[in-house]
């Protein structure tokens, strides 16, 4: 039966996939690594409990009925001076659009800016933007990054697609690969940005920048920087995405927020009205209660993320201690979120049944296999298959789960000739 042309071109999700395949073997009752869900396991990881206290409270109150259309009131204000006391950025609450999690409020950014045939600018490796980019019919430019600059993009690279462009879509630290922007790294895209929006005249859209940084608590020693603070001008041109998801362990109590320009916040709540996608109202009033006091909220953050830290270096130099061994691995030291960058450059090996691994896919599904790993490639993040990089998350997997599965690694891999 025929449907709409969007829907008939969508393409599917590579995590899911590799999700099913993990999911399936473990029911058969397979011993199954699961380094794929940039998702929490929630007995190793639970939410804090002060948290989870308000939210029981909010449901025993009744507060069961829509919330407001751009979020609580009292939510918004504490947002508001949260990022007023962790990054002085002084942004009224009215500023503040709260969501269910931050997907819909990327979603809206691109849907507010971006017109059809507009040109979109992200880089390779990057979370999501590829689908977000088709699903508003734009004409997307994917700049592909190199491992040398920890997989973020420079202004150089970015600066030669900039003309007509109306959005670039940036992550520090960034899904896939754990790594953040230094500060001059940031300044000189910062830089770039203003005067490409020098250059435009009034009938003319400005590039703006989407910045995800919902990720921006979960750091180790590097330090977080962002658009704002390093130039008050990029205020007018600048979205902000943050939100409770990772930073509270909370991906399934859907809290986000954006702000930024009041137009474009305006905007999004009105497209948001229609799409309905606002977070529950008690997990709303929740989380305004659990951040009135900002130390509860820094204590449990710096433990958990003490947490994600201690799996990540375990991890981390498991794999340097393979490359030690002499096999073709290596990974990038981990700065923040729940992330590993590996390269596991097997493509092009045999597998002891004769059959060749010839790109990223097969060698992801062979390691499910053989050593009860599993990675996502790159290749889930926009890049091609043949490129030899993959994604690993920790956030399911205690310690001594991480140390128990590298000599399984280790012994697939030497299988491989």
């Amino acid at each position: 039966m025929k449907v709409s042309k969007l829907a008939a071109n969508l393409i599917g999700s590579e995590i899911v996939k590799i999700g099913n395949e993990v999911n399936d073997l473990k029911a058969k009752g397979a011993e199954i690594a699961n380094l794929t869900i940039g998702d929490l396991n929630s007995n190793l990881y639970p939410i804090p409990a002060e948290l989870k206290e308000e939210i029981q409270k909010a449901y025993q109150n009744n507060l069961t009925n829509y919330p407001p259309a751009n979020g609580l009131l009292s939510l918004r204000k504490e947002v508001s001076k949260d990022f007023k006391r962790r990054w002085n950025l002084d942004y009224d609450a009215n500023d503040v659009l709260i969501t269910a999690g931050s997907r819909p409020l990327i979603y809206a950014v691109y849907k507010v800016i971006v017109d059809e045939g507009d040109k979109v600018i992200y880089p390779t490796p990057s979370w999501n933007n590829n689908h977000y980019a088709y699903l508003t019919s734009a004409d997307a430019v994917e700049v592909k990054t190199t491992p040398e600059n920890n997989f973020l993009p420079t202004a150089d690279e970015l600066r030669p697609h900039l003309d007509g462009a109306v959005l670039l879509a940036l992550c520090s630290p960034l899904n896939p690969t754990g790594t953040m922007f230094t500060e001059s790294q940031l300044r000189e895209i910062c830089e770039m940005i203003l005067e490409e929006n020098s250059k435009r005249g009034a009938d003319e859209k400005p590039l703006y920048l989407m910045y995800d940084q919902i990720y921006s608590n979960l750091t180790f020693g590097a330090k977080h920087v962002d658009p704002v603070s390093l130039f008050p001008e990029m205020r007018e041109f600048t979205i902000y995405i943050d939100g409770i998801s990772k930073c509270l362990a909370a991906t399934g109590v859907r809290v986000g927020w954006g702000f930024g320009p009041t137009n474009i916040i305006d905007k999004m709540k009105a497209l948001l009205t229609h799409v309905g996608a606002w977070a529950p109202k008690p997990e709303q009033e929740a989380t305004a209660k659990y951040y009135e006091n900002a130390d509860n909220v820094d204590t449990f953050v710096n433990e958990f993320k003490g947490k994600l830290e201690a799996s990540l270096k375990v991890l981390h130099n498991g794999i340097q201690d393979l490359k030690g061994k002499g096999l073709a691995v290596e990974s990038i030291e981990p700065m923040g979120a729940l992330y590993l960058t590996i390269k596991i450059d097997y493509i092009g090996k045999t597998k002891p049944d004769g059959t060749v691994i010839e790109n990223s896919s097969d060698l992801v599904f062979y390691l499910i296999n053989d050593a009860g790993v599993a990675l996502v490639p790159f290749s889930a993040f926009g890049e091609a298959k043949s490129e030899p990089w993959f994604r690993a998350s920790v956030g399911g997997l205690d310690i001594r789960e991480i140390e128990a599965m590298m000599p399984k690694l280790e012994n697939s891999l030497n299988k491989l000739k």
